[in-house]
């Protein structure tokens, strides 16, 4: 089984997320899209972040009965920052009859050479690139382990969510229906 990793800290997890993930588990050669919950990305302040917990179970509620999608824990346990070939790394241990692909938007192409170890990453992985305007992916486009997308993609951000909530203003239809309740219900990004 291929195994697509779409990695984010899904802060919160809204609909465009769900339509990438969908989008990738339907219309390519991965078998299923774990949802990965990352505790916190070196490239990004954690200030902002909900706990983890949370989130991850925004991310259940959000994805609700679809079999080709699962959340995913994994890092949690591991040593914080979560650096994705250490993950990679801890999942193909884990699970060695798996095969593994990473998805990830063009900005996070156009950084790659950021990232630790991304020349393993290219060399060990298949990486399925959703394709954002603006983004100069240029330097690793052509590369036969990447595989550009052109998923259908929504103009909404997790901040902007986080802005509505804060401010009292509906995020209804921004995420999924039963995130929208658990949100309404909550205080999860309203102080």
């Amino acid at each position: 089984m291929k195994i697509g990793l779409f990695f984010g800290s899904f802060n919160p997890i809204h609909v465009g997320h769900l339509i990438i993930a969908n989008y990738m588990a339907t219309q390519t050669n991965l078998d299923r899209v774990w949802m990965v919950v990352s505790p916190h990305n070196p490239l990004k302040p954690k200030k902002s972040l909900a706990k983890d917990y949370d989130r991850l179970h925004l991310v259940r509620l959000g994805i609700d009965d679809n079999p080709l999608l699962e959340a995913s824990n994994i890092e949690f346990n591991l040593p914080k920052p979560s650096y994705t070939v250490d993950t990679l790394a801890h999942l193909r241990e884990k699970y060695p009859q798996q095969e593994f692909a990473l998805i990830m938007g063009g900005d996070n192409l156009a950084t790659l050479h950021l990232w630790k170890n991304y020349e393993q990453l290219l060399e060990q992985n298949d990486i399925y690139v959703y394709l954002r305007p603006g983004n100069d992916i240029s330097r690793f486009a052509n590369h036969p382990r990447i595989h550009l997308c052109t998923a259908p993609l929504l103009d909404i951000s997790a901040t902007y969510i986080r802005e509505c909530l804060r401010d009292g203003k509906s995020v209804r239809y921004l995420v999924p229906e039963a995130v929208f309740h658990y949100l309404e219900s909550s205080n999860l990004y309203r102080s």
